[in-house]
């Protein structure tokens, strides 16, 4: 067997995937806390332009497959209370951000423990996309369950074919597990600003664009433009305010 002498030849710290021009539907804004419905927003997105999306599906696999009956406690009761998505809708989602995203595109799925130990493949079934990594996201807080005691998320790292890594990641130091504790969680899905920052900026170029269909609190917004990106994303309810532009985070080593 040959041997590999040059690092290049395994990694490259440089992206070599052209961008291309976009001409978007006069209903989308960029750099903007649009309210929409997702489905909506997917279905007048450019087909195959964009570079990388990130989705945080509101499921109850917790609440429900799992029976912990927390939604009347005060922790339970904002996540309750969002509009859940059905699996079907679920995959209705995937395949929408799958028809936008460029070959070679990533989408970074945001997944609790149940569905990760119990399979997620039907949601993604119809596209071709294709699981090529998994980090786990310690809270560096702990939340419910009647045995272990969940503390932990986890984002499943998904690439639209062809699937490589060379000249298309290009930041190579990023741990599989990743400690970000949030300060501030006005929004039941808040998530780590500083991660989504990193992995945006390591699959993508300044300037490219970075979508999120069910953007909840908008930490992607935040993370995309502070990466110098550009943001298309939406909800179906947004706030006053964003509260992710006031939230607070620290990193641990």
């Amino acid at each position: 067997m040959p041997q590999i002498t040059n690092k290049q030849n395994v990694y490259s710290g440089i992206r070599t995937v052209q961008s291309t021009s976009i001409e978007l539907h006069e209903d989308l804004k960029p750099n903007t806390r649009m309210q929409m419905e997702g489905l909506k927003f997917l279905g007048i997105l450019p087909v195959g332009k964009i570079q990388v999306a990130f989705f945080d599906p509101q499921y109850r696999g917790v609440l429900d497959n799992l029976s912990y009956g927390n939604e009347g406690v005060k922790r339970g009761q904002k996540r309750a209370q969002l509009r859940q998505m059905s699996e079907a809708e679920i995959a209705q989602f995937i395949q929408g951000i799958a028809r936008a995203l460029i070959p070679t595109g990533h989408l970074f799925l945001w997944m609790d423990k149940f569905h990760l130990c119990q399979g997620f493949k039907d949601w993604f079934a119809e596209t071709n996309l294709n699981v090529v990594d998994l980090i786990s996201w310690d809270k560096d807080r702990i939340g419910m369950g009647y045995r272990t005691r969940r503390s932990t998320e986890y984002l499943v790292v998904l690439q639209k074919r062809p699937c490589k890594a060379k000249g298309v990641w290009k930041i190579h130091n990023i741990p599989d597990t990743w400690r970000e504790k949030i300060i501030k969680k006005d929004h039941p899905h808040t998530k780590p600003i500083k991660l989504q920052g990193e992995l945006i900026r390591a699959v993508s170029d300044k300037g490219d664009y970075v979508i999120d269909p069910a953007s909840g609190s908008f930490s992607v917004m935040k993370a995309a433009m502070e990466s110098e990106r550009i943001f298309l994303g939406c909800d179906v309810k947004v706030s006053p305010r964003n509260n992710a532009w006031d939230q607070g985070a620290t990193i641990f080593g």
